[in-house]
């Protein structure tokens, strides 16, 4: 039977020699002998287990379980793999909740840039738990509900949705140059181009959504993004003047 030295099996499996040592330390995966030097040598059963192992590993299962199921003739492997699939499961929402927030800050700092703060990352968080009223199809006046499924959302990796946010944070960013300045009014015309785009023919609903933006306290009952008053007036301010001038 060839023997494998322990450098070698850090070879062939990509293992570090540490981890091999731990797994010896703790019983997982014994070396079937050792050098006259002590150092640890492996034949292709012990090969076949650490494969086993690290497998185990990649689907989630800790060693000292590892080791159990390793050791045991009558192990229930469907009991434990149904277990796992479970846990796997629950991480995964776990991770997707996560990741949402994540996205939701990240879009947060393109619409408020330098403005952007710990205090509101800490304040959207905690709202995470609240129970939020959906909008009401009668009193916002909405003629098609699919409308809803359109507004942007912070969390979102959709185009229409990243495009909103962007066009906001280049309104926020460039509010020093005057709400007639021909930069702003280009932003402002490419968001009247995208509510005829998205929302054609609800300009009833989009009214009294703007009243509810423009309401510090409507928002947060809606669990809106909270953007800052100042940069909603002057969209305001900047969309009244490019009425006028068309």
């Amino acid at each position: 039977m060839k023997l494998l030295h322990i450098n070698e099996v850090k070879k062939i499996s990509g293992v570090s020699v540490r981890t091999l040592r731990y797994y010896d330390q703790m019983n997982l995966l014994k070396p079937i002998s050792k050098t006259e030097g002590g150092h640890r040598l492996y034949s292709s059963i012990e090969l076949k287990k650490l494969q086993q192992i690290q497998f185990l590993k990649t689907i989630g299962f800790q060693l000292k379980e590892i080791k159990k199921m390793l050791d045991s003739e009558e192990w229930d492997w469907s009991s434990s793999l149904m277990k796992q699939l479970s846990y796997v499961k629950a991480q995964k929402d776990d991770l997707t909740e996560i990741e949402f927030n994540l996205r939701e800050l990240i879009n947060g700092v393109v619409i408020d840039g330098e403005d952007f703060r710990i205090k509101k990352l800490m304040d959207l968080y905690s709202k995470k738990s609240r129970n939020i009223p959906p909008y009401d199809k009668a009193d916002l006046r909405i003629r098609n509900a699919e409308v809803l499924n359109k507004l942007p959302k912070m969390s979102s990796t959709d185009a229409d949705s990243l495009e909103w946010i962007a066009l906001i944070g280049q309104l926020n960013k460039h509010m020093k140059l005057g709400y007639s300045h021909s930069r702003i009014q280009n932003i402002i015309r490419r968001m009247d181009e995208k509510r005829l785009e998205d929302y054609g023919g609800e300009d009833d609903f989009l009214d009294e959504l703007w009243k509810i933006r423009m309401s510090p306290q409507a928002s947060d009952n809606y669990n809106l993004y909270p953007i800052d008053q100042k940069v909603l007036d002057f969209m305001q301010q900047a969309y009244n003047h490019y009425l006028e001038k068309i």
